[in-house]
């Protein structure tokens, strides 16, 4: 990061605007009637330009011009809220505007404090690629859970077509991705910068550009092999009704909806599907508290011979069944092939002010007041991630475990690799990207899914309510994807994971690479306090 030539402001401005550009190209969007996903290249710019943006800086002002600059490319990656906010949400176009800046500011403060440690480090001689990549990486991981969480837009997410690196995942996660990213983004602006004349950038660079390159042989290396003939398969059918939100709860339309997608399951009975899976709140209603609507959905499996796990509305009663006081729950419904009711799965980690109001008592009317299309109740969280059993649902009739992750939890990595540490042998992915209108988060989001498949080693079939619905191998390549807003069904024959089989390292031991991380960076700042003892503060270095 160092070096002996000073920034000018124009210049500062410059990589700073081209930060945002590459960051925004490098998570995939649709141009036309086709996907540009440009990450396997941009992914190595992008964190290079912002680098050099903070060239020279006070930790204070790289930090403020972190901040700056990680907000205006997150809300670019995240222009899709206007259309939740505005679209669906009722919000006047001014709230829609500044509800993507907003809401990035929350990744614009982990910027901020990305930049401000490696200014920190520089005006110690300590900024090297290694050091940089763990310190991005430490950060990337505390957005995964500092205020709950939001990490959309995960450096390592725009390397999801980068077959190598996406081996790295069953043992770093996602967080793996990040960090070679990063490490070959600096090692390159290492040798490339003025210091590399000296030999200490060339080494540095050198060095972390043969690092990339070991991490991409060995992600070859820890690739899954591809499921032999005799591996055990389950034909599985992903439907996706097109339905639009604007009218996915109106009672007109909930006939209408049912019939759809009955239509869609007896399709794919009769191509031979054994499970039938539909996306999430799918079913108008909550066959919890309408006893009609799930006779329907058992007479419909009965009918096709197939399992169903349909997303819909749970609900519990917290007196006589029936009563006002009950709690809702956004669920997935287990009915098997005889018709009879299964278990259920809650959705654990919920999404704030979408499915709950943080501050409910305090934000309630304020919320209410300035969008219309905001809900007056809460949706309450499951206990906790947990696989289901399907009976019956295997070509022999035995029973198959499964996780369904529901919509918003697809993102959280720790979470997903728990259906699997509970013994699941397929995930079933259901959600409503309805929200997101013709935009690039449907593409994000299953760009992130891809992810899921390759930490945990295990197929994923996606079933997304207007796209897209896919499925996903164990090396996170995505397959059959649908066109959005579209109505269509995919079938295919999954590979399942064998029970007892030794789950991958990311599935059993979490996010130790990332915890790794945060060593390496409390080592950092011991080094910079141990530094600073023994010889007089440098001034601004570049």
């Amino acid at each position: 990061m160092g070096g002996a030539f000073p920034m000018s402001r124009g210049q500062r401005v410059t990589c700073s605007a081209l930060f945002v550009a590459t960051f925004f190209g490098a998570f995939p969007h649709p141009l036309g009637h086709t996907v540009v996903d440009l990450g396997w290249v941009l992914a190595w710019v992008a964190p290079a330009l912002l680098l050099l943006a903070i060239r020279g800086l006070s930790p204070g002002r790289a930090a403020a011009l972190g901040f700056a600059t990680g907000t205006l490319a997150n809300a670019a990656v995240l222009h899709w809220i206007y259309v939740v906010t505005v679209r669906y949400g009722g919000a006047p176009v001014v709230v829609g505007v500044l509800a993507p800046l907003l809401l990035a500011t929350y990744s614009g403060a982990f910027y901020a404090a990305f930049a401000a440690g490696a200014a920190a480090l520089a005006r110690r001689r300590l900024a090297s690629p290694l050091a940089l990549a763990l310190l991005w990486t430490a950060f990337d991981h505390a957005r995964s859970f500092v205020l709950t969480g939001f990490p959309w837009a995960t450096l390592g997410y725009a390397q999801h077509l980068n077959c190598a690196l996406c081996g790295l995942a069953a043992w770093t996660g996602v967080y793996g991705l990040s960090f070679a990213t990063l490490l070959g983004s600096s090692g390159l602006l290492a040798l490339l910068s003025p210091r590399a004349r000296e030999g200490t950038g060339r080494r540095a660079g050198a060095l972390a550009l043969a690092g990339v390159a070991a991490l991409h042989l060995a992600g070859l290396w820890a690739l899954p092999a591809e499921p032999g003939p005799g591996a055990p398969r389950l034909r599985v059918a992903v439907l996706q009704g097109n339905i639009e939100q604007g009218v996915k709860w109106s009672p007109e339309w909930a006939e209408r909806t049912l019939r759809i997608y009955a239509e869609l399951t007896r399709q794919a009975a009769r191509q031979g599907a054994r499970v039938v899976v539909w996306p999430e709140t799918a079913v108008p209603g909550s066959p919890d508290a309408a006893p009609a609507l799930s006779a329907r959905l058992g007479q419909l499996a009965r009918e096709t011979g197939s399992v169903l796990v349909v997303g819909g509305v749970g609900i519990d009663w917290r007196g006589p069944p029936r009563s006002s006081a009950y709690q809702l729950f956004d669920s997935a419904f287990v009915f098997d092939a005889t018709g009879k009711p299964g278990p259920r799965y809650d959705k654990t980690h919920l999404v704030p002010f979408g499915e709950y109001l943080p501050l409910r008592g305090l934000l309630g009317h304020f919320i209410r007041a300035i969008a219309r299309g905001s809900s007056a109740l809460d949706v309450h969280p499951g206990v906790s991630p947990h696989a289901l059993t399907l009976p019956g649902a295997a070509e022999d009739g035995s029973a198959v475990t499964v996780g369904v992750p529901i919509c918003y939890e697809l993102i959280f990595p720790d979470l997903v690799r728990r259906f699997v540490g509970d013994g699941a042998q397929l995930l079933l992915a259901i959600t409503n990207d309805a929200w997101y209108g013709r935009s690039g988060a449907p593409y994000q989001f299953l760009a992130m899914t891809a992810l899921r498949s390759a930490e945990t080693g295990t197929w994923i079939a996606r079933a997304a309510n207007t796209g897209v619905s896919a499925f996903i191998d164990a090396r996170g390549r995505i397959r059959e994807p649908t066109r959005i807003f579209e109505r269509d069904l995919r079938i295919a024959d999954v590979p399942l994971r064998t029970p007892g089989a030794k789950p991958t390292f990311y599935v059993r031991f979490g996010d130790c690479f990332a915890y790794s991380c945060w060593l390496g960076v409390l080592g950092l700042g011991l080094s910079c306090a141990v530094r600073a003892r023994r010889e007089e503060p440098a001034g601004e270095d570049a």
